[in-house]
Formats: structure tokens, C-alpha cells, sequence
């Protein structure tokens, strides 16, 4: 984070595509020129480059009070999700759902790190679904009920920033999803910058939150 401007917001572009150069990489990378055209700064984390455990057998996931302890790169990839003022979650559609290397990392990242305190809260969340045909409104609609189980400030586009291409070949072909996309990374940034001058104006938190985990609050009103 060394030699950004305060004002310059960070978006963290996520993408959960195992193949490098793909439609997801494109559609992110599109993402990130416009992102750094207004001037903020742009950082991807490609999920195949890391090292994800799936969650294990271990059961306590309801029960513990810490992260979890599975030995992989999670940590590493929740820090900079910690730093960034918004969050592009970029996924190909896999067999009719979600690419299993999201859903493996929103699986481990919610569960065994982001519950305790959301760290997320409050930080604009951002999705592009790239797919061939099908199937691309309910990744969508998971990975929304994902954002926002974070506490996240989702960006509309008009239409969902879902990108469609039935050629072998790579390629940013859909211009109604190309536009989508543009609307939906403008209204980031624009958020952001307005989260930022907000908070600068009131010393605190624009959205304040009273609860960091509703599970432990149902622990404490159960018991």
C-alpha cells in the first residue's frame, strides 16, 4: 500500500477462473483500466495462484471463536480484502453454478476468517459472471448473497455485469455486458470516494455496525 494517495481508493479485483487469459481475466482486466482511468488503483488476486484448503471434516466451524487454523494462503488473501475500499468478485459459470475455486474461497474466507468481525462491512462489492449460455443469473445471485451477508455495499449496474461469449476463443464480445460493467465500476469507485469524504467529515464510520457476528449473538441470547 506504500505511495497511495489517501484519497485514491484501492479496488480489489478477485478473480475464481482457473484458466489464465480466459474471459474472466479479460472482463477483470477491462475492469481495472477503467478503474485506473479515474485515477484509483487497481490490484487482482488470481485464486489459482494460491494455495486454498478446502474446509476439512474438523466440524467446529458453528463453535469456534478464532479463524481457522487450516495451514494455506487464505490468510494472505483476507489481508488485502481487509485493505482495499471495494471488492470485484469476477467467476466463470462451471457446470450450470459457481466455479468450484470460488466457491472453495468464499466457503473458507466466510467461515473460517470474515465472520468474526466482517471485516467487509460496509466496503462496496462488485460481481462480473462470465459464462458461454446459462446460468449466469443464479452465480450472480449467489455470490450478491454472499456480499451481503458481509455487510457489503453492492454497486448496481442496470443490468448485472453478466458477460456472455459462445466462442472458443477468449474475447469481450457482449457489448450490453461490457457496458453493465462500466456502470457497475464507475458506481464503485463513486462510492468509494463518497465513503471516503464522509469519513473524513465525521471522523468515524459512515455505516456503524452494532453487531460483528450474529452467530455469537444467538450464542448470547440463547444462553
Amino acid at each position: 500500500m506504500q505511495g497511495i494517495r489517501k484519497e485514491q481508493p484501492v479496488i480489489l479485483g478477485i478473480s475464481g477462473s482457473e484458466r489464465a487469459g480466459g474471459n474472466t481475466d479479460l472482463a477483470l482486466e477491462h475492469a481495472g483500466e477503467l478503474v485506473r482511468a479515474r485515477g484509483a488503483v487497481f490490484r487482482t488476486v488470481h485464486l489459482r495462484d494460491y494455495r486454498i484448503s478446502p474446509c476439512s471434516p474438523c466440524g467446529d466451524c458453528n463453535n469456534r471463536t478464532i479463524p481457522c487454523a487450516l495451514p494455506d494462503d487464505m490468510p494472505a488473501i483476507v489481508e488485502e480484502m481487509k485493505k482495499a475500499d471495494g471488492i470485484i468478485y469476477a467467476v466463470p459459470v462451471h457446470g450450470f453454478g459457481l466455479a468450484h475455486l470460488m466457491q472453495i474461497f468464499i466457503e473458507r474466507a466466510g467461515v473460517g476468517y470474515l465472520r468474526f468481525e466482517r471485516p467487509l462491512a460496509n466496503k462496496v462489492g462488485g460481481i462480473i459472471v462470465t459464462c458461454r449460455r446459462y446460468s449466469d443469473a443464479a452465480v450472480h445471485h449467489q455470490l450478491v448473497d454472499n456480499l451481503l451477508l458481509n455487510r457489503m455495499i453492492l454497486a448496481g449496474s442496470g443490468f448485472p455485469a453478466m458477460l456472455r461469449n459462445t466462442s472458443r476463443e477468449p474475447g469481450l464480445n457482449d457489448s450490453e455486458g461490457l457496458d453493465a460493467l462500466a456502470r457497475m465500476t464507475h458506481r464503485m469507485i463513486d462510492m468509494a470516494l463518497l465513503l471516503r469524504k464522509a469519513q473524513a467529515a465525521t471522523g468515524g464510520p459512515v455505516l456503524p455496525l452494532h453487531d460483528r457476528n450474529e452467530r455469537m449473538t444467538q450464542v448470547r441470547s440463547a444462553s
